[in-house]
């Protein structure tokens, strides 16, 4: 796979040139997404005559929105400002956080929009951009830690910090007004004293002039710190030393530094490895061509070689850890995947969290696994996974070193934001200078003073397949409809020149009732259209759209009175 992305240092790029009257030195913070939720993390900020964007991600739908494949922001205020845009930053690359781009690039083709992110990062929307076909639709530009670019007013300097996808940064943004630190997703490697990615904000804290900290809140319901990925390793090097069959090891497509612990402890157990998933194929190439993951070459083989070898020297690395349909886990354990079959004793070691709101899936695909005979371990099982986020210790210390004048907690819902709201003040910060803002509302920061302000710039896009315009909630509305009381059609064919019935009406039942089970009511429902139709006059039947809405209306109240029941119907009408 070859990625073709510029080599060139981001630090080179000239400034943004601006034109018009002298800016108001006023910032203003505008969460298109990712606050009071989890996920479609994306926010603008905005100062004088510039317009930058942070991070660009989508989110799992909700168990109501049938049929939609995820949620994205609305981009409508970004859209209106488009002339001052001047840049999209990517803090890594998680669905989260860069889902959303390919949806954002479509309504801009023209703009051929600058993104920066990290190598991994921009391969992985590099990829997207691929399958959408909009590679020519936008400017990728490579940055490391350290670099610093001008986009107007602002200068983004970017801070390397750790996070269970490789390559991910903080961004510490220089304005007229003052410094302020957007932290992304992030955690501290403190099992052996203070790690390097500290030194960066401990700098921008001893300069007393960050005006505003934004940082992430996923895990302030944690104590502590954040386990280290060796821990990890220990964790579940006896799990596998334990499993007599083959080893199935389920985790994020994006969670690199798990791939290459679980590569490490095959390795160690003497067992080789196959990737299944495309989504988990596609990151492992990018991420060896990257150089980001080490194995010899012995020890990855294609899964129609690896079945060939002994059980107890298989290990299979796969995806589909939330339960989705029709991932490559879900598949194995319905014994539906192409070229595994499930085993007695096999073991499945779910490596990566339970997202909330996905219990009943994911439960429900682990007892198809019992059913097969396998054995399953999850986090609330073993320490077979560690979180990318930080917990309340490394909260902690990020306040204390930074020491901002303002805070304003990010990425998570509104439990979430509050209680790292009650940490700041634990840790001294006034509450009148802590801002819970969610989607919907701006956080204001002047020279002086802050402030929040009310907006309707934050709706969403729920996005069916790739199209663009996303779903109407009127088509929304139809499927939850359909779902949950079915459609019923009744077809009349009608002799032209008589007007008369000919045959029918004949009804066809999908997800309403068993035909054959249900006779009375449908021969009921047949004489109440009969008789709905002769009570027509002459000139109504020779409207069809009237008949088909007085058809509709009757067997509704009809269906209403006798079943409780409200189906779709659709009558058809056959003219011959």
């Amino acid at each position: 796979m070859s990625l073709n992305l510029p080599t060139e240092s981001a630090s080179s790029n000239p400034l943004t040139c601006r034109q018009g009257p002298p800016p108001s030195r006023q910032l203003r913070v505008i969460p298109l997404g990712g606050t009071g939720e989890f996920g479609k993390n994306t926010m603008a900020l905005e100062y004088g005559l510039d317009l930058i964007l942070v991070d660009c991600g989508q989110k799992f739908p909700e168990e109501e929105m049938y049929g939609v494949d995820m949620v994205i922001p609305d981009f409508e205020y970004v859209l209106d400002n488009l002339e001052r845009l001047r840049a999209l930053i990517l803090t890594h690359g998680h669905e989260d956080h860069i889902g959303a781009v390919p949806y954002l690039i479509r309504q801009i083709p023209e703009r051929r929009l600058p993104i920066y992110g990290s190598r991994l990062t921009l391969a992985l929307v590099l990829e997207k951009l691929r399958e959408m076909q909009l590679v020519e639709c936008a400017e990728l530009i490579v940055v490391e830690g350290g670099d610093k670019i001008g986009l107007g007013d602002f200068e983004v300097e970017f801070i390397a910090v750790s996070h269970s996808v490789p390559m991910a940064m903080a961004l510490l943004i220089h304005l007229p007004i003052g410094q302020v630190i957007h932290t992304g997703d992030y955690k501290f490697e403190l099992n052996d004293g203070d790690p390097p990615e500290l030194a960066p904000f401990a700098r921008a804290g001893d300069t007393g002039q960050v005006l505003l900290l934004m940082a992430d809140s996923t895990n302030i319901n944690r104590e502590g710190f954040s386990p280290s990925e060796p821990m990890i390793h220990d964790g579940l090097a006896p799990v596998v030393a334990a499993a007599p069959r083959t080893v199935i090891v389920a985790m994020f497509s994006s969670s690199l530094h798990r791939v290459q612990t679980v590569l490490d402890l095959a390795q160690e157990v003497g067992r080789q490895v196959a990737i299944c998933g495309f989504s988990l194929e596609r990151n492992f190439s990018i991420a060896t061509e990257l150089g980001l993951l080490r194995y010899p070459d012995w020890l990855v083989l294609p899964l129609g070689e690896l079945i060939h070898l002994p059980p107890g020297k298989r290990m299979i690395l796969t995806t589909g850890t939330q339960g989705e349909p029709m991932s490559a886990l879900s598949r194995l354990a319905l014994n539906s995947f192409k070229g595994y079959t499930l085993q007695v004793e096999d073991l499945v070691i779910m490596s990566s969290r339970i997202i909330p709101g996905n219990e009943k899936a994911i439960y429900r695909m682990i007892d198809h696994f019992y059913r097969h005979g396998a054995k399953v371990v999850t986090e609330r099982d073993a320490f077979v996974h560690g979180s990318g986020h930080a917990y309340r210790g490394e909260m902690r210390r990020m306040l204390q070193l930074v020491r901002p004048r303002y805070f304003m907690p990010i990425h998570g819902e509104l439990r979430q934001l509050i209680q790292h709201r009650d940490l700041a003040m634990d840790g001294g910060i006034d509450f009148d200078r802590i801002f819970i803002i969610e989607n919907g509302e701006q956080l204001n920061v002047g020279e002086g003073r802050a402030w929040r302000d009310a907006t309707d710039w934050a709706g969403q896009v729920l996005v069916d397949g790739k199209l663009l315009d996303g779903l109407e909630e009127v088509i929304l509305r139809d499927r939850k409809h359909l779902a949950e009381d079915g459609i019923l059609t009744v077809i009349l064919v009608i002799d032209r020149k008589t007007q008369q019935i000919l045959a029918g009406p004949d009804f066809v039942s999908r997800g309403f009732v068993v035909m054959d089970d249900n006779e009375e009511l449908i021969q009921a429902c047949k004489s109440l259209v009969v008789r709905t139709y002769e009570e027509c006059d002459k000139e109504s039947r020779e409207e069809w759209e009237v008949v088909k809405v007085a058809v509709r209306k009757a067997l509704r109240k009809y269906l209403r009175d006798r079943v409780d029941r409200y189906p779709v119907i659709l009558p058809v009408v056959v003219e011959i």
